[in-house]
Formats: structure tokens, sequence, C-alpha cells
């Protein structure tokens, strides 16, 4: 006689551990991929300061000084038409220190969705500015620009 036991399953103790394996590896991977999705979307926020600068250098073609925050949403010619927040709604966006030789443009990330969390090592990514002067573009803070 044969002693063999006809299995047909898993034992509760298999499937516990497979659960607690998967659980662990969950943990481990969700907040890298959540970083991974907020330095994607900081893309709109660079986006829209791009067009916000872009919009600034025809301004001041035709004027002694660079748009201040006061017309960044009016439509042009009288302002820069401009949106005071990004596509998505993620970012706000504003101008500051406006005058003849350069401006300070600032995406503020919204307190309502996960990227007011966003951060590139111990950096917080929350508040991005480029400050223009004469010409030249200095991007803060600068780890969360890179690539």
């Amino acid at each position: 006689m044969s002693s063999k036991r006809d299995s047909g399953g898993f034992t509760l103790i298999e499937l516990m551990i497979v659960v607690v394996v998967v659980a662990l590896l969950a943990a481990i991977a969700l907040p890298s991929f959540m970083n991974s999705i907020r330095k994607s979307r900081r893309a709109e926020a660079v986006a829209s300061i791009s067009a916000i600068e872009q919009a600034q250098e025809r301004w001041r073609a035709n004027n002694t000084t660079y748009a201040a925050n006061s017309v960044l949403t009016t439509a042009a010619p009288n302002g820069l038409g401009q949106p005071a927040t990004t596509e998505n709604g993620r970012y706000s966006l504003a101008l500051s220190g406006n005058n003849e030789t350069g401006y300070v443009v600032t995406a503020t990330a919204v307190t309502t969705g996960s990227q007011a969390s966003d951060t590139q090592g111990s950096t917080s990514c929350a508040t991005l500015t480029v400050t223009i002067t004469n010409g030249n573009g200095v991007k803060a803070p600068a780890a969360c620009w890179s690539q």
C-alpha cells in the first residue's frame, strides 16, 4: 500500500507567504513609482514656464519693461495671454520682479495634490523658479531641473 496523499491545491501557509511577498514588493515599489509620476508631471510646469518666457520676450520687444503678473492672463497685445495655472492645474504660475532687464517666473505645486510633495533627492521641487537677468536664465532648485 502506498501512503501518498492526494494534494489538489495550496495550503493556507503557502497562500499567506505569497500574500506577504506581494505586499513587500508593493511597499518597496509604490513610493518609487509615485516619485517617477511626480517627476514626469514636472514637465507640465517646465512647459508652462517656457511658454511664459517666450511670451515675455514678445512683450519686451514692444515695451520698455517685461510684463508684470497683473497682465499674465490678459490677452495679447495688452498682456501675455498665459493661463494662471498649468494645463492640468497641478501648478500655479506667477511673475515677479519685472523690470527692463529681467523678471522671475514661479511655478508652485498646488497643495491639494501629491505634486506638493515632489522631491529630487532631499530637495523639494514643489516650487520651481526661473530668474531672467539680461537675457540669462537661472533655474532653481537646480536638482529639480535635471532630466
